[in-house]
């Protein structure tokens, strides 16, 4: 009875294939075809395997590591996706997702090791996806990792019309006796600030309201930039900082703690790396942000503060460095091709508390100087 039920089923309707609910497993081949080389070109010691196994592998001893801890981190890129999709420009999307998670991982003293990837969309279009795969393997690239496996989800009514999201994996590691922050920060540590290249990955949700409120299309000139479309101009990457400071770290010895400035700016990644006690001094006046803050700070009518805990100001990532190796730092990163800034130091914590993420609460920040912009 059940087979004769079957069999009239199946000649009452014609046949409905995993394509026809919205689903290729041919273009999600192409895509792993077209991305190998991508791949490829990112393999590091420790990194050998193709991709296309079922999971990624690395071999620490290879790498170069005697008695490492393990360091994880995983991030996306927010709603700077949706500047990307509107626009259709995809190919720095991907570095913006490598540098969330490898700056996390710098922060704790580790070295990027490897990395994986997820790509999830309604109806995947082969060279979009391709595109981004390139900017995230151009990421990897940046920061020394390998890029060894990661997955494509084409998920029909999952996400509209062009939609992707994305999310970023990255492991790490640092030998147990260079884990930051140090348990010696003190009053007295100097602060030196690495340049941001603009708005990065965060605050983007107040970026998109700012423009639309302008009515400013994607495709419009950007009021804070020459020659540059709105779209350009705001998906400048999020800069890697891995191989300048990494070298600063093995040549001085006298790197402390660092924080990675993203969600919640300076006021609330800089607490982050503090001991109870101590407090961050930083001069407003030390550096000129780029000019897309003051476009940002004048359109949301935002003050001070709210623009300090929104966006990072120019400061994307802040070093704390022993005040006699100051010096010493600065020179090494220098020497790697960055522009630190001297922007504070460490003072006696004045009993202010801010409620940073990932710790509770720690002291505060306290700032001098004003907001300048380029």
């Amino acid at each position: 009875m059940t087979g004769s039920w079957m069999a009239n089923r199946r000649m009452s309707r014609p046949p409905v294939s995993y394509r026809d609910s919205g689903v290729d497993i041919d273009a999600g081949n192409a895509l792993v075809k077209a991305i190998k080389p991508l791949a490829a070109a990112t393999r590091r010691a420790g990194a050998e395997a193709d991709l296309g196994g079922f999971g990624g592998l690395f071999d620490l001893k290879l790498a170069g590591f005697k008695d490492p801890i393990l360091v994880a981190a995983n991030d996306g890129v927010g709603t700077k996706l949706k500047v990307a999709i509107e626009s259709r420009q995809h190919d720095t999307v991907g570095i913006d997702l490598v540098a969330m998670s490898v700056n996390d991982l710098l922060a704790q003293g580790a070295e990027p090791l490897f990395f994986l990837d997820y790509f999830a969309c309604g109806k995947l279009d082969v060279e979009v996806a391709r595109a981004v795969v390139a900017g995230i393997a151009e990421g990897c690239r940046q920061a020394g990792c390998a890029l060894i496996g990661g997955e494509t989800a084409e998920m029909p009514g999952m996400y509209a019309g062009d939609d992707y999201d994305l999310a970023g994996f990255a492991v790490g590691a640092v030998e147990r006796g260079a884990l930051l922050p140090r348990g010696d920060t003190a009053v007295g540590d100097v602060l030196i600030g690495l340049p941001s290249s603009g708005v990065h990955s965060n605050g983007y949700s107040l970026v998109r309201r700012l423009a639309a409120d302008a009515g400013l299309g994607w495709d419009a000139p950007a009021p804070f930039v020459a020659a540059r479309t709105l779209a350009e101009a705001l998906l400048e990457p999020t800069r890697i900082y891995v191989k300048p400071v990494l070298s600063a770290i093995r040549e001085t010895g006298a790197v402390k703690a660092l924080a990675h400035i993203t969600g919640g700016g300076l006021s609330e990644n800089v607490p982050r790396v503090l001991p109870d006690g101590v407090a961050a001094h930083i001069d407003l006046g030390a550096w000129q942000a780029p000019a897309v803050f003051g476009w940002l700070m004048q359109a949301g009518a935002l003050d001070e503060a709210e623009m300090l805990r929104t966006f990072n100001c120019g400061i994307g990532m802040v070093i704390v460095a022993v005040r006699d190796g100051a010096d010493a730092v600065l020179r090494a990163l220098q020497a790697a091709g960055e522009a630190p800034i001297r922007i504070g130091e460490l003072e006696a914590g004045r009993g202010v508390k801010s409620p940073a993420k990932g710790r509770g609460e720690a002291e505060a920040v306290r700032y001098s100087g004003r907001l300048t912009f380029v």
